[in-house]
C-alpha cells in the first residue's frame, strides 16, 4: 500500500465495531511514547513517538495521527498549518500504522 493511496481500517473511519478505533490507537501510541518499551523489536516506534511528543505538543500529534488514519491525508500533507515538519509526519504515520497493525492481530 502507498502512502498517496493509504487508507486505514480504524473503526472511525470505517464504521466497523471489529476495527480498532483511533482512540484506542492514539492511547496506546500515547502510552509507549511516554513509556517506551526496551528490549523489544518495535521499540523503536516508541522512541519516534516519544520523540515527536516531546518536539511538539499533544494535541498536534493527535491531529496529524487522525488526519492520517481517519481522514486518510498523506503522511506530510497531513501536517499542514500545525508546524510540524513533514519528515515528522512520516514518522508519526508510519508509527500509527504500525499501531494500528498491532491492535488488529489481536482482534
Amino acid at each position: 500500500m502507498t502512502e498517496a493511496n493509504a487508507t486505514y481500517p480504524v473503526e472511525d473511519a470505517t464504521g466497523n465495531p471489529d476495527d480498532p478505533s483511533f482512540e484506542a490507537v492514539w492511547t496506546l501510541l500515547c502510552e509507549r511514547g511516554q513509556h517506551p518499551r526496551v528490549d523489544h523489536p518495535d521499540a523503536h516506534f516508541d522512541e519516534i513517538m516519544a520523540d515527536v511528543l516531546e518536539r511538539y505538543d499533544e494535541e498536534t500529534v493527535r491531529t496529524v495521527t487522525h488526519r492520517i488514519l481517519v481522514e486518510f491525508q498523506p503522511f506530510r500533507t497531513a501536517t499542514a498549518d500545525l508546524g510540524v515538519r513533514p519528515v515528522d509526519g512520516v514518522r508519526i504515520g508510519t508509527t500509527a500504522v504500525a499501531t494500528l497493525r498491532e491492535l488488529q492481530a489481536e482482534t
